[in-house]
């Protein structure tokens, strides 16, 4: 059920974007999975334009929906119970780095959106890149070209190139996924290094642990 909620979700914003984005000016790509460095990372749906390259995370939920920017897990409520996942926005940083190796642009030409379908409520104050509504509204917004014709031509021509001749399924992507997570030396939310720190109050005061060394942007932990 949540496959197809999500399936159904990024149907949706594929439509909106058919709708009201015009295709000589946004090249849109969609459920694409791209290899890099620390493993891959599937994109719900790319838009290249000289305005710069627009990650979108689609999220399909229903009720009210509780987080802030630099939280690990965001919270939804509905009918009375609470279900935790992760903060898409983490999931887009990562996307972000990935996409930038992968392409060989510099990460500020990339944005990203997190875009939420369903019927349900932001209940805490977030970015103006994480919404219910206003999608197109919001990447038109975006007024000042920042990439030159070549080379949006060239990030096309990279990315139908490689839809052409990759073999990699969301099965191989949750092979990686499971890969990342096991790694003692490589954070798997944004690729940097995992680096042994004290923790210095709270209750474990004076414990090791590991933390990614692009802090505050990244702020994921483990144990050492």
């Amino acid at each position: 059920m949540r496959l197809l909620r999500g399936w159904f979700g990024e149907k949706k914003t594929t439509f909106n974007m058919w709708v009201w984005l015009d295709s000589k000016t946004y090249r849109r790509f969609h459920d694409i999975i791209i290899p890099g460095s620390n493993g891959t990372t599937q994109i719900d749906h790319l838009l290249v334009s000289e305005f710069g390259v627009f990650i979108v995370e689609t999220k399909n939920k229903k009720g009210w929906i509780f987080g802030s920017e630099n939280q690990s897990n965001w919270t939804q409520t509905l009918y009375g119970n609470k279900y935790s996942f992760q903060n898409p926005l983490r999931q887009t940083f990562r996307q972000k780095k990935v996409l930038s190796e992968f392409l060989g642009i510099h990460d500020s030409y990339i944005n990203r959106v997190v875009y939420f379908v369903g019927d349900c409520r932001l209940k805490t104050k977030l970015p103006a890149n994480v919404m219910t509504n206003g999608l197109s509204s919001y990447i038109k917004s975006f007024r000042t070209p920042v990439l030159s014709k070549d080379v949006v031509n060239d990030v096309i021509e990279q990315l139908e190139k490689h839809l052409a001749v990759s073999t990699l399924t969301r099965r191989d992507h949750i092979r990686s996924l499971k890969k990342r997570h096991a790694s003692m030396t490589i954070c798997p939310k944004c690729g940097g290094n995992l680096v042994q720190k004290m923790a210095r109050r709270g209750p474990n005061a004076g414990s090791i642990f590991l933390g990614c060394n692009n802090y505050p942007k990244c702020r994921f932990t483990k144990n050492a």
